[in-house]
């Protein structure tokens, strides 16, 4: 398993794909496979072996190419057909030298996979598949070399849940940026007559200007800024909330942070855009709105929706033993494909040791 450089996995706080590789290793390692984790910095806390590539996170640097290519270029040295029977790939730049390795790769697509991304991602070698993780993101650039379509889950053992709905103010979780709409957040919760929280991520340039620009001159006593929480406050902002708003501006490929809220108990309040369907089940988890303007009496009646109900529908779609299930049946039929379209004999099965 290769992850990006730039955060420690499982995170400290914000990172969203780092939690989701972190309960994959984890249910992996659960049911009996061998599996070693490449990543920067100390040691990491799942279950696998680890294997750094630099004495530290490169958290500061993000957004820089050097970083993530150093670090490719290492597991690249590292990696052998003696060791390993696949390679799975969590970095942006992967798909694109992972025709260098000698070990078959699949490449687990986390982005939107359009404009700039999309272009690097149609230029991946022939020889790495490509994996979803909706499939709405699939169907956005359908052209691309994809193997499978596998939705994120979150670890479900240490989530705390809420028995009753929330009685705390609607809260935005995500980073500051145009994308996420927290704009449209605060107009929604105050033609709703509701206390919001906004709770974000803040502490690149862009968020910043973004949030200096867009979101300061919005404020007032009606709304409450949370900056750059940790995981223990995200919790019990959860917990806490009466929905979570997902008011997004673009086709989010999964969205991460509506899992997390149904765990809780929290339902969800959001926009018709990306993944949004896939994951929520109207009038049962949440509520999905058409336009903006549908969003403050979504966010009224989004009080009767059972906690409960959340919680169960997280367990059945969203569990890290389904994502490992779901990931083992992707690498045995890649590294079958492969084996078929060499002419070689069909490799032995990716089983539980």
């Amino acid at each position: 398993m290769v992850v990006p450089p730039w955060l420690s996995v499982p995170p400290p706080g914000y990172g969203g794909l780092e939690q989701v590789v972190a309960g994959l290793l984890n249910a992996l390692v659960d049911r009996g496979h061998a599996v070693t984790v490449f990543g920067a910095g100390p040691d990491h806390g799942t279950a696998a072996e680890y294997v750094s590539t630099c004495p530290d996170v490169q958290y500061d640097r993000l957004g820089e190419s050097l970083p993530e290519l150093a670090h490719l270029a290492h597991v690249n040295r590292l990696v052998d057909p003696a060791d390993f029977d696949v390679i799975h790939d969590h970095t942006t730049i992967g798909p694109l030298v992972a025709g260098r390795r000698r070990v078959p790769t699949v490449a687990t697509v986390h982005g939107n996979p359009v404009g700039e991304y999309g272009t690097v991602l149609s230029n991946t070698d022939h020889g790495v598949g490509l994996v979803a993780i909706s499939h709405a993101q699939r169907r956005a650039n359908p052209e691309l070399p994809w193997v499978g379509t596998v939705h994120n889950a979150l670890p479900l053992r240490d989530v705390p849940r809420k028995r009753a709905p929330g009685q705390g103010p609607v809260l935005w979780l995500a980073r500051f940026s145009p994308d996420k709409g927290p704009d449209l957040a605060i107009r929604a919760c105050r033609a709703a007559g509701l206390p919001l929280t906004l709770a974000g991520k803040c502490n690149e340039p862009a968020e910043r200007r973004y949030f200096e620009q867009v979101v300061e001159p919005l404020l007032d006593e009606d709304i409450t800024v949370v900056l750059n929480a940790d995981r223990d406050e995200t919790l019990r902002l959860l917990l806490d909330a009466r929905c979570l708003i997902m008011s997004i501006q673009w086709e989010e490929p999964f969205g991460m942070v509506m899992v997390e809220a149904m765990a809780t108990g929290t339902p969800v309040v959001a926009l018709r855009r990306g993944a949004v369907p896939e994951l929520v089940r109207p009038g049962l988890t949440g509520l999905v709105c058409d336009r903006p303007d549908d969003l403050p009496a979504a966010l009224r009646e989004s009080s009767r929706l059972d906690p409960a109900d959340c919680v169960a529908h997280v367990a059945e779609n969203f569990s890290v033993e389904r994502m490992a299930l779901g990931y083992e049946s992707v690498y045995r039929s890649f590294l079958a494909a492969r084996a078929a379209q060499a002419g070689q004999r069909q490799p032995a099965p990716v089983v539980a040791r």
